[in-house]
């Protein structure tokens, strides 16, 4: 069973959060990093394998394409892949049949219809194109990334924000130090993923076929961050979309859609399981959880506000931008940027007390601003400014169009809820179909109307409650 895998993992690398956490020694080498990494990899092959063995028409088109069919792999194989030297500290992390199709090289085999002449060049008789130009990019980008983090982590260190001298600035300098440490942290995790993937262009295993527009070889089957998406994120899903995307795509396969039962919607459970995957999986450390906890509302409000606001930057068909969109993705832009400086600054800092001091210390803006937003998001201004978009769009509900197919299994960015509310309304009406089901929904049931009622607000309660008590635990 997949989840005994899942379990086992999980548990293991918790405890050397724990160790990690109670140890704090400098000296000690942390192993930690290189474990979340396995997990990835050792989950996803507990769920491949596990795919392998059922019958083809009980798994969907991804679980097809990455099942292990035929059996276990021999231990050699499974060994190279778990501890492939490119990717084994620092990731990225993937799943065994992109290993093995690199191995066999199939995963350079032209596909049907395309033209041969039109192949990526190769060196000599081999297979794998020629990657050393793109792994050279990949690696001058790590260094200045590495080069620019040791110039200006002398000046913006984590701990600048902590000093009695961040108390003479006023509240914008404080603001702008602020982005400036976060921006200087990230910059650490852009040159390591940079030239992590860069080593796995090198092999050729971030081969990802042909791009479509260009007909060039793509080399971004493994990219783990996007850097410039990052900085101009105007929005709080770029943000996050663009940032540790192999994780990701793990939480969205192997957590999201499989505590999903077959034929329905990922809905509160999903997401909730989501959620606990990833904050387990980072660690237990306080200031996780109140980055993820902070993030979640963050998005509620940033959604809304897109719904609410964007089309009347847009003309009314919604196609094209007008000339005022510019002070739009401006002010979206400054307004993403800083607050997520505010947000992720816990995740740097790490213990309670140091994020609370760093809160404190440039006023709580960011939790002011998501509980301002989420307050005039939940007032009659939010009925007003809905029926103003429809009268300029002429559409029956405001918003971006969005397809069912897709939006039904597009995972939480890092596991994060993208709309709490919405979250525990799924999770009232699960338990009231639950409620049905066990009393009879037909209306034969007659007489345990106020029972069934009450059982469904009991049971909207207890999930509310567990998961209060599971946010509480976390920041104590």
């Amino acid at each position: 069973m997949p989840w005994i895998g899942f379990v086992f993992l999980m548990g293991h690398m918790s405890v050397s959060h724990i160790y990690r956490h109670w140890v704090n020694d400098p000296s000690v080498i942390d192993v930690t990093g290189a474990q979340m990494v396995l997990v990835m990899k050792l989950t996803a092959f507990c769920w491949n394998v596990h795919d392998g063995r059922l019958p083809q028409a009980e798994l969907t088109d991804h679980q097809r394409d990455r099942a292990i069919v035929g059996g276990l792999p021999s231990f050699l194989d499974y060994a190279a892949y778990v501890l492939f030297f490119p990717s084994l500290f620092a990731g990225p992390a993937f799943d065994y049949v992109d290993y093995k199709r690199w191995i066999n090289t199939d995963m350079f085999d032209l596909p049907a219809g395309t033209d041969p002449t039109k192949a990526p060049p190769t060196r000599k008789k081999r297979k794998i194109p020629r990657s050393g130009t793109p792994a050279m990019m990949k690696l001058f980008a790590g260094l200045i990334w590495i080069l620019g983090f040791l110039k200006m982590s002398g000046i913006y260190y984590p701990h600048v924000v902590l000093e009695p001298s961040y108390l003479k600035y006023s509240l914008p300098r404080r603001i702008l130090i602020l982005i400036l440490m976060t921006f200087t942290v990230r910059m650490k995790y852009y040159g390591v993923w940079a030239l992590t993937e860069g080593a796995c262009i090198l092999t050729g295993i971030g081969y990802k076929g042909l791009n479509p527009k260009t007909g060039a070889a793509d080399w971004t089957r493994l990219q783990n961050v996007n850097p410039i998406g990052i900085e101009l994120a105007q929005n709080t899903r770029a943000f996050l979309g663009n940032w540790n995307m192999n994780t990701n795509n793990w939480l969205r396969n192997y957590m999201y859609l499989r505590v999903t039962p077959k034929g329905k919607k990922p809905g509160f459970r999903a997401s909730l399981a989501t959620f606990t995957t990833s904050a387990f999986w980072h660690g237990f450390e306080p200031g996780y959880y109140m980055a993820f906890i902070l993030a979640s509302f963050l998005q509620t409000s940033a959604k809304h506000a897109r719904r609410l606001f964007r089309p009347f930057f847009l003309t009314p068909d919604g196609t094209k931008p007008l000339p005022r969109k510019r002070w739009y993705d401006v002010a979206s832009w400054f307004v993403t940027q800083t607050v997520f400086a505010f947000t992720t600054a816990p995740f740097i800092l790490l213990t309670a007390s140091a994020c609370w001091e760093c809160w404190t210390r440039v006023y709580f803006y960011g939790i002011a601003l998501a509980l301002g937003s989420l307050a005039f998001f939940n007032s009659p201004a939010r009925g007003l400014l809905s029926a103003r978009v429809k009268s300029y769009t002429g559409q029956k509900r405001p918003g971006i169009q969005r397809w069912e197919s897709t939006d039904s299994v597009k995972a939480p960015h890092l596991g994060l809820p993208d709309d709490p509310q919405k979250d525990v309304e799924e999770a009232f009406e699960e338990a009231r179909r639950e409620i049905e089901a066990r009393f009879g929904g037909d209306g034969s049931a007659e007489g345990k109307t106020a029972e069934v009622q009450q059982a469904v607000k009991e049971k909207a309660q207890q999930i509310l409650r567990q998961k209060s008590d599971i946010d509480v635990k976390k920041l104590t």
